[in-house]
């Protein structure tokens, strides 16, 4: 049966141990993922956090309300079978990175970006073995292919599940260091996501805020919450 079929049909989500992790069962019917693979997750967390997610849906079941299903799904789906080359296209940020590409002007924003980026520039020199150089401007220049090298391993490295969440780190705030220094917990989420919108920021403190901008921005800060604690559940025993 779809686990997104739109009515409730279920009573009770329970968690259940399997041979290779855990999974959730409604009434005893183990679940399975949009593209009928058992859903077996990693840690018994996680699957309790599924099986709440499950039981606090209503008449209709809604999606949007159950991000660590959806992680699930998308970590088994569609990373696990294209690790890969999921792992090189995040790894191709790095040579991109937000924190490398720095306003002229005005010297407040310079300072702010400095003040933010720099320490973590460092973070990742020191722990990850990979020094990414700051430049001022939008215009691309390449990073050092050994930087590169160190930090595309370290994205390899991460499991299917690790890399579900890294993928929405990354691409939320456009920073592969950012995301590293989420996913080895170098400071507290809320820190990062800041850092990660410093242009946004000024930008709104010089123009206003746009409630449009600042819903979709808030969406965003709420998928890259959502990413953190994915993250902890698939690594939580």
């Amino acid at each position: 049966m779809s686990e997104w079929a739109a009515k409730r049909f279920w009573t009770d989500a329970t968690v259940a141990s399997e041979a290779d992790g855990h999974t959730v069962r409604l009434d005893g019917r183990p679940v399975k993922t949009p593209a009928k693979a058992p859903l077996v997750v990693p840690t018994a967390a996680m699957a309790a956090a599924i099986a709440d997610e499950w039981q606090a849906q209503g008449d209709k079941i809604d999606p949007l309300s159950m991000p660590v299903t959806r992680g699930a799904n998308a970590a088994i789906d569609r990373v696990r079978p294209q690790h890969a080359d999921v792992a090189d296209m995040l790894a191709e940020y790095g040579d991109a990175d937000l924190l490398c590409y720095r306003a002229d002007g005005p010297e407040g924003l310079v300072e702010r970006q400095a003040a933010a980026w720099d320490p973590l520039l460092d973070w990742a020199a020191q722990t990850l073995g990979a020094r990414l150089e700051p430049r001022t401007g939008i215009m691309h220049a390449g990073q050092d292919a050994h930087a590169l090298s160190q930090l595309r391993g370290a994205v390899h490295a991460l499991d299917a599940f690790e890399l579900t969440a890294f993928h929405d780190l990354v691409s939320l705030t456009g920073s592969l260091v950012i995301g590293f220094a989420a996913e080895r917990g170098a400071h507290a989420p809320e820190t990062l996501w800041a850092a990660s919108r410093i242009d946004e920021t000024w930008q709104a403190e010089l123009w206003g805020e746009d409630e449009e901008a600042a819903a979709a921005e808030d969406h965003k800060r709420g998928a890259f919450m959502d990413a953190v604690r994915f993250l902890s559940l698939a690594r939580s025993h």
